[in-house]
């Protein structure tokens, strides 16, 4: 799965690897956040009136059709393996995928005792991630609105194996058109990027259980532990 994960590349940066101009207000919002949490408000990059487009919107996808916005707070991750056809997804894989940025992302391990080890996962070089991601437009009863998404995750690959089963699905960028572009319908060419990332793409590092608690934020949730682990996950350089 993917529950934390944060984004502290400069938005500079983030426009050049998106390929977008950030309206002033947007840009004077994407201060550092180490430790974001479902339920939060999250970038999101989309394409409008054929140009990339960015907004924030609520993590946690709500379907059109559900009559409680609250169901987002279970939503927050799709299956690739059924995010085509599961109701709560399906509409919105086929019109309205985004890119979800990110720096790093977080998994707890199971260690054999009560308590998990969270690791930290991102490119060698901490350039940005682009997360797969869907997202809705949701209406209520008295006209108000929220715009959610979800982050669309996968098997993982054999780096991420050890700390974790899943993993969010990581798209190149001469892959961001493609999985974009809101016509499209080749389902087959979009489900083919649907896939774990090379296992030589990321680097995994323990880190202290301050992150634990999504009210923590600042660089201190990238901290190292007291004791590293020495058995069960692998630190991978």
């Amino acid at each position: 799965m993917c529950g934390r994960f944060n984004l502290r590349t400069p938005a500079a940066q983030l426009a050049a690897f998106f390929d977008i101009v950030f309206d002033p207000p947007l840009q004077a919002a994407l201060a550092p956040r180490f430790n974001i949490a479902p339920s939060q408000p999250v970038l999101i990059i989309h394409e409008q009136a054929g140009r990339n487009s960015a907004d924030l919107v609520c993590w946690g996808l709500v379907p059109g059709w559900a009559r409680d916005p609250e169901i987002g707070n279970r939503m927050i991750n799709a299956r690739a393996e059924t995010v085509a056809e599961k109701p709560s997804f399906r509409a919105a894989f086929r019109h309205r995928r985004c890119l979800v940025p990110a720096t790093g992302f977080y998994e707890w391990q199971k260690t054999g005792g009560q308590q998990k080890q969270p690791w930290h996962i991102h490119h060698p070089d901490n350039s940005p991630l682009a997360f797969a991601g869907i997202w809705e437009n949701w209406e209520g009863p008295d006209g108000s609105s929220l715009q959610t998404c979800a982050i669309i995750t996968t098997e993982a690959n054999s780096r991420m194996s050890p700390i974790h089963h899943r993993m969010p699905v990581i798209l190149q960028p001469d892959d961001f058109a493609t999985w974009l572009a809101p016509q499209s319908d080749q389902h087959d060419s979009l489900e083919s990027l649907l896939v774990p990332c090379p296992d030589d793409t990321l680097v995994t590092r323990p880190i202290d259980t301050w992150v634990n608690r999504p009210a923590n934020e600042g660089p201190d949730c990238l901290r190292p532990p007291p004791d590293p682990p020495t058995t069960g996950g692998r630190l991978f350089e």
